[in-house]
């Protein structure tokens, strides 16, 4: 059964923290190690249970930061534990009065994007807009993997959007916060919608994703990037493809991203690999060869972002990384703290991409080398603007004569 328990009368960006993975935490740094660390949380009531969320890599499901209640799975003596079914994928639609989110963030190169999803079947355990579903008043945990949002009407805003008088035209981003080519897209199409109004209307796209869907547009991506108009980049996090597996359970495998790169880059779109985010203790030490590996396959540029651990996202790293990793933990979750002034996260602008400190300048320094040595980031290429075409006021008005 659920037991529903009054959350603490402090702030929500504590109650993000949990309670029962912070001490958990503390145990794993003591006398009891990880194994104590796990005793204490299954003992809680807050971890599922693995028939439940198979093939999903969160272990918990924490209530969101705003809810005045946090839930607890506990026997109540008659067995039904047992019966609670497994963690399945439900769309709804959303309908939201605009698509195009804007942003004043000086440590990032785009001021606007677009999400066509809220929540990601991908559930990639590191993803920093789980915090997202808090919004929504669900869960950052298993929820943000599988109550997920569609946007059908994202293509007809963007069209009215880039209609608007005085729009000035500045490259869109999109798969910044959820991939737009999660396994829905398959159902969905929103992201191809969004495309064709993109080429249609000569606007610049850079698409961020992990997963091989991106080939299905290789037909539009390509005649726009003829035109300087569309690059897309594949995140790989590492090439081991059993961590992958329980790390980003149903993103595309590390070897197909690396094919979509090399079918992109066959295809003239330029293409670059997004090392990210590397996990420090766990993933850092396959930076080269996953920049040698997409080298090989016809990437031109790359970047990295170290592992960002934001509010919620802090406790279901911690839980997956004991579940999955135990006689690791300690070293990671040393190595980041080192690289964040000594908290999970440090969101100060011009640190949380890139970290600090000794550790954090290695990686840096390890990245330039490399990206150097292979010849990537020689020439990066900027997308254009001068194609735009503005509303068809003309074609308006002939149509009312």
């Amino acid at each position: 059964m659920n037991r529903a328990i009054r959350q603490p009368a402090d702030s929500p960006w504590e109650r993000a923290k949990m309670e029962q993975i912070v001490r958990a935490d503390i145990a794993a740094f003591g006398a009891g190690r990880a194994e104590m660390a796990n005793a204490m949380i299954e003992q809680s009531g807050v971890r599922i249970r693995p028939e439940r969320n198979r093939g999903r890599s969160a272990g918990i499901n924490p209530s969101g930061r705003f809810e005045p209640v946090s839930r607890h799975v506990f026997d109540d003596g008659w067995n039904s534990l047992e019966e609670l079914p497994p963690f399945k994928t439900e769309v709804q639609v959303e309908k939201p009065r605009t698509i195009v989110t804007r942003n004043e963030s000086p440590d990032i190169s785009f001021d606007r994007s677009i999400n066509p999803y809220r929540g990601c079947e991908h559930g990639c355990v590191y993803c920093f807009a789980r915090p997202t579903h808090s919004f929504m008043g669900l869960s950052p945990g298993l929820d943000f993997e599988s109550k997920l949002f569609a946007k059908p009407d994202a293509a007809r805003l963007l069209d009215k959007e880039l209609s608007k008088d005085g729009y000035q035209p500045r490259t869109i981003a999109i798969g910044t916060n959820t991939d737009p080519y999660q396994p829905i897209e398959k159902q969905y199409r929103i992201m191809r919608e969004i495309l064709e109004v993109l080429e249609a209307r000569g606007h610049p796209v850079g698409i961020v994703t992990k997963s091989a869907l991106v080939t299905r547009d290789i037909d539009i991506l390509s005649r726009m990037a003829e035109r300087g108009l569309a690059k897309v980049a594949l995140s790989v996090t590492t090439l081991d493809r059993m961590l992958a597996r329980t790390m980003e359970p149903r993103a595309s495998t590390p070897t197909k991203r690396l094919e979509a790169i090399r079918q992109l880059s066959d295809a003239g779109i330029p293409a670059s690999v997004m090392v990210a985010p590397i996990i420090p203790g766990l993933t850092d030490q396959e930076m080269e060869r996953i920049l040698d590996s997409a080298r090989a396959a016809g990437a031109r540029e790359a970047g990295y972002v170290l592992l960002r651990l934001p509010l919620e996202v802090a406790p279901i790293f911690k839980d997956w990384l004991l579940r999955h990793y135990p006689d690791r933990y300690r070293h990671v979750m040393s190595l980041i703290r080192s690289m964040r002034d000594g908290k999970d996260y440090d969101s100060e602008w011009g640190k949380r991409m890139k970290g600090s400190g000794p550790y954090a300048w290695q990686i840096g320094r390890r990245f330039e080398i490399a990206a150097k040595r292979l010849g990537l980031n020689a020439e990066r290429r900027s997308l254009r603007t001068d194609q735009f075409v503005a509303a068809a006021k003309a074609t308006e008005q002939l149509m009312l004569l």
